[in-house]
């Protein structure tokens, strides 16, 4: 195996009184439970953590599709959502929400087609597929679930 590029983090305690902090000191956060979850809600927790870097993941898959498709999508924005669903059990599953803008891509079905041909993609989008649902949201159009398996 051929590998690119390793993320190295080292963490205490966990998401209630926990701290993170990457190798390179760029990302150095307290955990904390948010207020939802009974916690005081000062610090960062897994699933915010998870969104950004969801996010930030497509939107670079995105500007590198529309590069080769001919579309200009490096002025894409995206609004992410990780939510924290309960299961019956006592356990708890995710589920991810992308509100994807991208400015200059007018054309829906252009549009549609860049953001489905990124997710298929995304190693973000490859590592939970079919464990977590997620919704894609394009220039205000919602994807019909069946294509953003």
């Amino acid at each position: 195996m051929s590998i690119t590029y390793i993320a190295e983090a080292h963490v205490t305690g966990g998401r209630a009184e926990g701290h993170a902090r990457t190798s390179d000191g760029q990302l150095d956060v307290d955990l904390r439970l948010p207020k939802e979850l009974g916690g005081d809600g000062l610090g960062t927790n897994p699933e915010q953590l998870f969104a950004i870097g969801y996010a930030g993941c497509l939107a670079s898959v995105l500007g590198m599709v529309g590069q080769r498709k001919g579309l200009t999508a490096t002025d894409v924005a995206i609004d992410s959502r990780v939510l924290l669903v309960p299961g019956g059990d006592g356990t708890f599953t995710l589920a991810a929400e992308l509100d994807i803008t991208l400015p200059s891509v007018g054309d829906a079905v252009r549009a549609a087609d860049l953001v489905h041909t990124a997710h298929q993609i995304c190693p973000y989008s490859r590592a939970i597929r079919g464990n977590v649902e997620v919704a894609l949201t394009v220039n205000g159009e919602r994807l019909p679930q069946d294509s953003v398996k």
